[in-house]
């Protein structure tokens, strides 16, 4: 059995989260403080290797509107690098609004400043990744 690894990538930070066997649920499983794309692209592929995962989900940072802005093309670049590197498919997912849900669950939880900066990538990874499960299972 295989697991699918959930990417928010940021010029910062990069949550990650990773489904478990059965490709139901996601975990929260990282957020990586790193703005050397080649060091996140390694981390993802050792990630992968490690959860012997068959596919990368990475959240896609539309307008409101449905366009694609400067951070949508960076992250399509992105995506297409991590697909060269990890030789795994690596699939687009409209991330609109998954950051602002995810700073209203961390909210509710009354995780505040710093803690909050340091999970809300992570916590939007999980949403990236199980709604991409949810439409496929």
């Amino acid at each position: 059995m295989t697991r699918i690894i959930g990417v928010d990538f940021g010029e910062a930070r990069t949550g990650i989260a990773v489904s478990d066997l059965l490709g139901i649920t996601a975990q929260g499983l990282d957020t990586l403080q790193e703005k050397d794309m080649a060091k996140v692209l390694n981390h993802l592929c050792d990630i992968a290797k490690e959860y012997n995962a068959r596919e990368f989900v990475v959240g896609f940072p539309k307008n409101m509107n449905g366009t694609v802005g400067e951070r949508g093309e960076r992250t399509s670049e992105f995506a297409k690098l991590l697909e060269e590197k990890s030789k795994l498919p690596v699939k687009l997912w409209d991330e609109r609004l998954t950051s602002s849900a995810a700073h209203n669950v961390l909210a509710e939880a009354n995780v505040s400043g710093k803690n909050r900066k340091l999970a809300v990538d992570k916590i939007a990874a999980v949403m990236i990744l199980q709604s991409y499960m949810s439409s496929i299972n």
